[in-house]
């Protein structure tokens, strides 16, 4: 039966789980970055919310594999857009616990929607950049490939400095696979076990975000969700926190450690 609310004794609970659990999957989205200061893309009051592009586009068609094909100025431009919200960024107290909890259990790993790259920011090494970062360039054309701090005197779209082709970020576009990698990965994590899942700050609208919860509960694994709003899974967690990351997270991380 899920606990919808968010009293000491949830939280408590939740906290006892963590503490006891060795191997624990967390799967992240917008909402961990917005105590970053970073704006949520389709949410209420995000980048996109009910708003076309200046070229009466919606963001999912600009920020497709097909733009970026045929028209990479226009991807470009809202990718950047993205970017520089996301410049100067630096981890919530939410990625900073469970860099910590990482670091006290082995086992902990991050499957995240997000491009911004702040788990890694904030030392988390076992991460699963399912739709990828945005800081790591590849050419289309040609093999070349570089990592960028930020897109700061970048001529967009940038050219390679190789072949003269177009760069795009290694992030996955709308309409295009996800990395085959990320998805083995995800796959090796839950067959390997593990004892709680906790979803925090995605609204869990893609099956390969919203799978892991409904896995754990077919298997009766522990599951948590972190998410002020109604969500995909928000029925059939265990454990709802109607709560922001960072509150959740610190005080989740307080109260595991006093307990005995």
């Amino acid at each position: 039966m899920t606990v919808s609310s968010s009293t000491n004794a949830d939280i408590d609970a939740v906290a006892a789980l963590l503490k006891r659990a060795e191997r624990v999957l967390f799967i992240t989205g917008a909402g961990i970055s917005a105590d970053s200061g970073l704006p949520t893309y389709r949410g209420i009051g995000g980048l996109y919310h009910e708003r076309l592009t200046a070229e009466g586009l919606t963001i999912e068609e600009a920020l497709s594999g097909e733009m970026m094909a045929q028209r990479p100025d226009i991807s470009w431009r809202y990718i950047g857009e993205i970017e520089s919200n996301c410049r100067g960024a630096k981890p919530s107290a939410a990625h900073l616990r469970i860099a910590d909890l990482e670091a006290e259990k082995p086992g902990v790993w991050v499957l995240t929607q997000n491009v911004d790259g702040l788990h890694r920011m904030a030392g988390s090494e076992k991460v699963i950049q399912i739709h990828g970062t945005v800081h790591h360039l590849r050419c289309t054309e040609c093999p070349h490939q570089r990592s960028v701090h930020d897109f700061a005197g970048l001529d967009l779209p940038p050219a390679c400095p190789v072949c003269g082709g177009v760069l795009r970020p290694d992030i996955v576009l709308f309409g295009e696979m996800l990395p085959q990698k990320g998805l083995d990965q995800l796959t090796h994590v839950l067959e390997s076990g593990v004892d709680l899942i906790v979803s925090i700050g995605t609204t869990s609208v893609f099956p390969y975000i919203s799978g892991p919860v409904w896995w754990a509960q077919q298997n009766r694994i522990p599951s948590v969700e972190i998410n002020p709003g109604d969500t995909e899974v928000s029925d059939i967690v265990d454990y709802r926190l109607r709560m922001g990351a960072a509150d959740a997270m610190t005080q989740l991380w307080a109260r595991m450690h006093e307990l005995p």
